[in-house]
């Protein structure tokens, strides 16, 4: 049915005026799809504009390609634009005049996820985009992409002899090792001409690579092919396992065991590392891939002699085109540990909230008494609770309280531990994480606290990530990762930290929960403004994680201060979204469309304390945007500080209130902040002498 296809005319625009910038451009688009019945408008322009605020779509060639996966698309589509007037999207090379807008849908299974696969790979031809400049109509223009995506099927003969070049991983393990070929598809013309290359694994006359980004669409299969073609005109054969959306051929074994290196073009973590480790690597972001596919060819060449260059499991995404210092792998390596520490604070946390509004806040105590003589299996019928607690409308609530309390705690012992063991991890990868793990305990038994939890986790991180150079005999190299690492790390880590720093990290600890239960008056105010400022300035980055690791790793000493620094951080996160939908709601032509969708979805991300919400209105003018959030955030902090508000739930923002001391405080300091950073950025934006078109409606 010609509905179901990828593309119809309707959804191809040439040389029509669709908006002089890129937002203009998406947002028309996106409603050509939406009027065709195949997605709601507002989900998929908000999901569009979500994924291209993640990072710019213009690819070389004068091609963009803005696309996302939506629950809001309900047939998987493709919309195609030639513009009369090129507009910027961002690519090194200048403005786009072909954009090619891709809809998939989530939970609609692969048949379109593959079409829209073989769309990114031809957007590297030539030819196929000298043709849709010089298409005269519409239906031309969708019947030309429609035989690139959905080709008429090969006879019998020709079939056959693409799958016997391009065989599954399963077919390819029978085969002799010297022959094993490539899995993956996005290397299946590379077919002829590779047996003698493979027969002698010594010769190591071809690469391999793995390509990912997080669509899993379009940058994946258009790096591979990049990757492929320029390899071909360099007569070094790459073979690419594109690690896309839905099933992944793997590259098998045997052709990795004798590559010459490896290339890493991702921009979300690489699945299966591991198997890649003893080869030369090249680490890059998947444009990088697109953009200068013969300079990666090059340089993992060059280190096919070098043997310091072996490749590690890649535990994050790599930092596009550039390779980063040991101060950014550190902090790159701490906001992992938060980031994967957030869901001990989350859950403990709440239950410990929990907790408290059944049972109130006398449940802490009982917690303690908590045991498997209190399970369902041995109910008491006196004790701590006072009588039968099935019978009794006292005891129940107490019991309930105490177990969700109980198992909060336990949640939230194992905040120093996660914290240390995925800074290791982020450093060093697997190997890292039991010295990390045990060094956080460590820390915890000392007393030294998160802050002896981020020593130990670097430490054991940059020692296993040494431990990992060191040269060692093939027949040991098996174990390294597993046992000896592991072990010679925590060993070292473990004599640092009770000989030396354990100590000093538990005074230093010791002081500053002092510092917090001592606040008060004007130095408690200056907190807050501090607060304030650090989680309105980068919105979710660095700053904003630092300020909250601090809140959430008091919430474990359950004191005073500590609570009222947790009321701080959270009511001041929650300005940003709250602000910029509050000002978007008010003085709409102020914003752009996609910014005024952004707005709406805003109030609840807000709500909820996701401070993130308001970064596609930073992006887009941060000169005023982040000023006027950080000044809301500052009076919030301190009005929070004043009026002594106390938070005991690490996270939920207006759906936490029940875990607060002084609600009407809480809301105050709320509502002071929202409407300061609204009426400062509505004013910065009002007062901006030349207005840019984008943010007319």
């Amino acid at each position: 049915m010609e509905e179901q296809k990828l593309i119809i005319p309707q959804l191809v625009s040439l040389d029509e005026p669709l908006g002089t910038d890129k937002d203009q451009v998406i947002t028309a688009l996106a409603r050509k799809i939406a009027a065709s019945g195949r997605a709601t408008e507002t989900g998929l322009i908000n999901d569009l504009m979500s994924r291209e605020a993640q990072s710019v779509t213009g690819m070389p060639g004068g091609i963009a390609i803005p696309h996302c996966r939506s629950k809001a698309v309900t047939v998987g589509s493709l919309a195609f634009a030639r513009l009369k007037e090129p507009v910027d999207f961002g690519a090194k090379d200048g403005p786009a005049d072909l954009v090619f807008m891709i809809a998939a849908a989530e939970g609609q299974g692969q048949a379109h996820l593959k079409l829209l696969q073989k769309l990114a790979r031809k957007l590297v031809d030539k030819d196929f985009l000298a043709g849709l400049r010089s298409v005269e109509s519409a239906q031309q223009a969708a019947q030309i992409i429609m035989e690139v995506v959905s080709p008429p099927a090969a006879p019998a003969a020709a079939a056959g002899a693409v799958t016997k070049a391009s065989p599954t991983t399963k077919d390819a393990s029978a085969m002799p090792e010297s022959k094993s070929p490539i899995t993956s598809k996005a290397a299946s013309a590379e077919k002829t001409d590779k047996k003698d290359e493979r027969d002698s694994p010594d010769q190591e006359k071809y690469l391999v690579a793995v390509t990912s980004c997080p669509t899993g669409i379009a940058h994946t299969y258009m790096a591979a092919d990049s990757l492929i073609n320029k390899g071909k005109e360099l007569g070094i054969p790459v073979y690419v396992e594109a690690q896309g959306s839905g099933h992944i051929d793997r590259l098998d074994s045997a052709l990795i065991a004798a590559a010459a290196g490896v290339i890493f073009a991702h921009d979300v973590s690489i699945q299966m590392p591991e198997r890649f480790e003893h080869l030369p690597v090249v680490d890059v972001g998947v444009k990088a891939a697109i953009n200068n596919p013969g300079k990666l060819i090059s340089e993992v060449m060059a280190k096919k002699k070098d043997p310091n260059a072996r490749s590690k499991p890649v535990a994050q995404p790599a930092e596009p085109a550039k390779t980063l210092n040991w101060g950014q792998r550190i902090q790159k390596a701490v906001m992992a540990g938060v980031s994967y520490m957030i869901p001990f604070v989350a859950a403990g946390g709440l239950l410990i909230a929990l907790g408290f509004l059944i049972g109130g806040y006398d449940v802490a105590g009982l917690a303690q008494d908590i045991s498997l003589n209190f399970s369902l299996w041995n109910l008491p019928s006196n004790g701590p609770f006072e009588g039968n607690i099935i019978t009794s409308r006292a005891g129940f609530p107490l019991y309930m309280g105490a177990l969700l309390t109980y198992l909060g705690q336990t949640g939230m012992s194992f905040l120093v531990p996660a914290l240390s063991g995925y800074i290791a991890f982020g450093l060093a990868g697997r190997p890292g994480i039991a010295p990390g793990f045990i060094g956080g305990a460590i820390s915890v038994a000392l007393g030294a606290g998160f802050i002896g939890g981020l020593v130990t986790g670097i430490i054991a991180g940059l020692i296993a990530n040494w431990l990992s150079t060191l040269k060692c005999p093939r027949w040991l190299a098996g174990l390294m990762p597993v046992a000896i690492v592991p072990l010679v790390a925590s060993l070292l880590m473990g004599l640092l930290m009770l000989l030396l720093l354990g100590r000093p990290l538990a005074a230093l600890m010791s002081a500053l929960q002092k510092w917090l239960n001592s606040m008060g008056g004007s130095s408690a105010i200056l907190l807050g403004i501090v607060i304030g400022l650090m989680m309105c300035f980068d919105l979710g980055g660095p700053v904003n994680k630092a300020a909250y690791l601090v809140g959430t790793a008091g919430l474990s000493q359950a004191t005073g201060g500590a609570y009222e620094f947790m009321a701080a951080v959270m009511l001041s996160g929650m300005v940003p979204p709250l602000a910029l939908a509050l000002s978007s709601t008010l003085r709409p032509k102020l914003y752009s469309p996609a910014e005024q969708q952004n707005g709406k979805a805003a109030w609840l991300l807000g709500l909820s304390f996701i401070s993130e919400g308001a970064i596609p209105f930073a992006a887009a003018d941060p000169l005023r945007v982040i000023p006027s959030m950080m000044a809301g955030g500052a009076v919030t902090g301190a009005l929070s500080m004043l009026l002594g508000v106390q938070c005991r739930a690490p996270h939920g923002g207006i759906f936490v209130l029940f875990a607060y001391d002084n609600i009407i405080g809480a809301l105050l300091a709320l509502v002071m902040g929202v409407i300061v950073a609204a009426i400062g950025v509505t004013f910065a934006k009002m007062m901006r002498k030349n207005p840019s078109k984008k943010s007319r409606v």
